[in-house]
């Protein structure tokens, strides 16, 4: 179900902004919130606004069929292009939350997925958390890489980029970028130690059907 396009709501992506900064899962404004709206919109944080001074205001809406940035008042962040995408592609998603999380930056630029080391990679869809293809910030390209790995798995990691989650709401969305960061700086601090021993695919589909509905709703 969409989200309605309220003060609350705007005030609920900017605490969310803030959220990822003091809890160090990003930095300065490289990350970015969108939501669906129930008015066929998107609602998407602005460009370069630091989130200490960010207004509910400031949000930019923009139409889930919008082929260019709103001419006038705020612009939307650089990444509205692959917000709109994974929204349009994900119907049964209303949240975006992309960031740069220090273990799954690491990951992104030494261009590696995350495979099923830990049956909590089932919180993300399926046995892995795939790599997209690099493209520069901002592009089409890069909304399209996206969306070929995003189909069936709620996050993503992007080469020489960052990370990213769909949620069915805000808090989803938050917590599955949580996890996703505590996941990578566990895999990568396992890969220290030796080996890797990865779940089996029948493990991985024991652990999908037991997540059900674990986590926030």
């Amino acid at each position: 179900m969409a989200i309605k396009d309220t003060t609350q709501t705007r005030e609920a992506i900017i605490a969310a902004c803030l959220w990822m900064n003091s809890s160090g899962i990003n930095q300065g404004t490289s990350g970015n919130i969108s939501v669906r709206t129930d008015t066929n919109r998107m609602l998407i944080t602005p460009s370069g606004v630091p989130y200490e001074i960010m207004t509910p205001d400031m949000l930019v809406s923009m139409p889930l069929n919008a082929t260019e940035a709103p001419r006038e008042g705020m612009k939307p962040s650089s990444e509205w292009p692959f917000h709109l995408a994974l929204l349009n592609l994900r119907q049964d998603m209303d949240v975006v939350v992309h960031a740069h999380p220090a273990h799954v930056t690491a990951l992104a630029i030494c261009r590696e997925a995350i495979p099923s080391c830990h049956y909590m990679i089932a919180a993300f869809g399926g046995g892995d958390v795939p790599l997209a293809d690099y493209a520069i910030f901002g592009s089409q390209k890069l909304a399209d890489n996206l969306t070929k790995v995003m189909a069936d798995r709620h996050a993503c990691i992007m080469s020489n980029h960052g990370g990213i989650v769909v949620g069915e709401t805000l808090e989803r969305a938050l917590w599955r970028l949580g996890e996703l960061e505590a996941l990578a700086r566990a895999y990568v601090l396992a890969k220290s130690f030796g080996e890797i021993k990865l779940l089996t695919p029948e493990e991985i589909n024991e652990a999908l059907a037991a997540f059900g509905n674990y986590g926030p709703r």
